[in-house]
């Protein structure tokens, strides 16, 4: 057939067995199933950085291999200089924002700070010295004044701006009567407007209880940019050995260890948890103080720790408790498995909701109790929770 016409599927094959090509692909375009013949071939010519596909996510494996295409093909097996993997964002016209400091608190009302709140506000907040220094009449200060903080590179419209302080709304973060997220006052300072898009990107969600950002892809003191807390998500550019080459909102790139993330193709792709992977991420903050509107590792609040252990196994649930009891299914103390919500209200359990515990089995629960205490595991019997309790809810589908 020498007028016949070569297919880009044809190509792949023939080119993998040309030059011995080894290696084993997850990329799968659209166009391509697993059970595609060629498949196998298109893979480890993505995964050598031979070919890309195109823009749609296609690979178009039937149509006819250009002699541009070839040409290409052929110029990158030869010459590994030529392999340029396409990056995995691009700037665009609009701008959107995002929490650019690892940890802000969310206040009601902007500059009514006190002086132990100031390095907390800085443009490089110092969110550890701030939390582990406050005292227990510090900490129940900030009732009525915060209800939650966000983390670096979550979401934010900004509503409006007074001073040096902007009113956001965190998108991930629901409330009820806020269509847009939780709203409150931030220092102008810790949010960054970025116009990269990054929604192609896999992303790497912070695993560890802190993790640190260097500047190069190598574990140096000296090369620290910045750390970040347990739940921060950030976009995946590239793997280097040890190293996942990161997004900054700020659209520059720094380097985590890969041991202190999890990476997915995107948040939906995140299976979900079992009870037991949800039970042993909150233990790991077994004796952590306990800090009022807290969501990041240096200090929860009673919702903020179910939130944030939720969020990190991909099931995002209402921030406040009062809102996550009226959310998933609701179960009887007697059906309750491990992993489901305890809730806890004023009057008997008849009242108002104001506290959540995580069911753990053989009738305890772990939780945040309260700005005296740290987080601990303590019988569902103990006397004023057993009977305060108001109810339960499950948000797992398996256990």
């Amino acid at each position: 057939m020498p007028h016949g016409q070569l297919s880009r599927a044809e190509a792949a094959s023939i080119l993998v067995s040309a030059f011995s090509l080894e290696g084993k692909s997850q990329t799968l375009f659209r166009d391509v199933p697993a059970s595609y013949w060629a498949s196998h071939a298109i893979g480890i010519l993505v995964e050598n950085e031979i070919t890309f596909g195109y823009s749609d996510g296609l690979f178009k494996p039937t149509a006819s291999l250009t002699k541009g295409h070839f040409s290409t093909f052929l110029a990158r097996i030869l010459n590994p200089e030529f392999r340029q993997r396409p990056a995995c964002y691009s700037t665009e016209n609009k701008k959107s924002y995002a929490i650019n400091v690892p940890v802000t608190n969310v206040w009601h009302t902007p500059g009514k700070t006190r002086p132990i709140d100031e390095i907390s506000i800085q443009a490089k907040p110092d969110m550890k010295k701030w939390s582990s220094q406050l005292t227990i009449s510090q900490k129940l200060w900030l009732i009525g004044k915060t209800d939650t903080q966000a983390l670096y590179g979550d979401p934010v419209e900004i509503i409006k701006s007074s001073g040096n302080w902007h009113y956001i709304a965190i998108k991930d973060q629901a409330k009820t009567g806020h269509k847009n997220g939780y709203q409150g006052w931030v220092p102008k300072s810790h949010v960054a407007a970025s116009s990269i898009n990054d929604t192609k990107c896999p992303i790497a969600i912070v695993d560890a209880k802190i993790a640190t950002l260097y500047n190069v892809a190598k574990w140096d003191d000296k090369q620290k940019w910045l750390d970040v807390s347990y739940t921060t998500i950030l976009p995946v550019v590239a793997e280097h050995g040890q190293f996942l080459e990161v997004l900054t909102v700020e659209g520059n790139t720094k380097f985590m260890l890969k041991r202190d993330a999890k990476v997915y193709a995107d948040y939906a792709s995140i299976p979900k948890p079992t009870a037991k992977e949800i039970i042993d991420s909150a233990k790991q903050y077994l004796g952590l103080p306990y800090v009022w509107a807290g969501t990041s590792a240096y200090g929860f609040d009673c919702s903020g720790i179910i939130y944030s252990v939720y969020k990190n196994h991909g099931i995002l649930i209402p921030r406040d408790s009062f809102v996550q009891a009226t959310h998933g299914k609701a179960v009887s103390r007697s059906q309750l498995q491990p992993g489901d919500l305890m809730f806890f209200a004023h009057n008997g359990g008849k009242g108002a909701v104001y506290h959540v515990s995580i069911y753990i089995g053989e009738g305890k629960m772990i939780h945040a109790p309260n700005s005296s205490r740290s987080i601990e595991i303590i019988s569902i019997d103990t006397p004023l929770y057993k009977k305060n309790h108001s109810g339960s809810r499950r948000y797992l589908t398996s256990n």
